[in-house]
């Protein structure tokens, strides 16, 4: 089933996305503002990644793919907790050229579309950098996620420590957002 935005559809990652995929897995400037630890990523490294996706319920990932661009980038839903009914969300937009025209925007509010109202999840948690105040900014301002607290000295990068931004979205907090935006209403 693919998951349908205002700009983007969250779809299975197929194999033919796997060269881009590497190409951003690969790309210094993209992990600079991505949590975690990256190391250099080959094609079979690739494979074994994509071979291990499944159906499983409880970590998700799609493609973000447009109608006219293709894919540009991906998103998940991970460690879904269904007793607590809460899960942890991150996207990436893999190609510069992407970012500030909605298309962020459009795939957390896709996304919390499906945790919300098709999943049943009562909340959403997420992490960046400090210092990606791109995307901290994209979530708290414009999709209605609430910053809930910082880890110091969470990452290291360029031989200095940084802060990890731990975010959150409620249910509630979401259909607040819808009423004040009518953000799936507005054309």
């Amino acid at each position: 089933m693919n998951i349908k935005g205002k700009k983007v559809t969250l779809r299975a990652i197929e194999l033919d996305d796997l060269e881009l995929l590497q190409k951003w897995s690969n790309d210094p400037e993209i992990n600079y503002m991505l949590g975690g630890w990256h190391f250099p990523s080959s094609s079979q490294d690739q494979e074994k990644w994509y071979n291990s996706l499944s159906m499983n319920n409880t970590n998700q990932r799609f493609a973000i793919d447009t109608e006219d661009l293709g894919l540009i980038g991906m998103a998940n839903l991970v460690s879904i907790n269904w007793k607590d009914r809460n899960a942890f969300h991150g996207m990436l937009l893999g190609d510069k050229d992407m970012r500030g025209k909605g298309y962020g925007v459009d795939t957390i509010m896709t996304m919390s579309k499906y945790a919300f109202e098709e999943l049943g999840l009562e909340r959403l948690d997420g992490s960046m950098i400090a210092y990606n105040e791109a995307s901290i900014g994209v979530y708290t301002k414009k999709c209605g996620w609430k910053i809930e607290g910082e880890k110091k000295n969470a990452y290291f990068r360029k031989n200095k420590w940084w802060n990890q931004v731990i975010v959150g979205i409620n249910k509630e907090d979401y259909f607040n957002l819808l009423k004040e935006n009518n953000y799936w209403n507005e054309q």
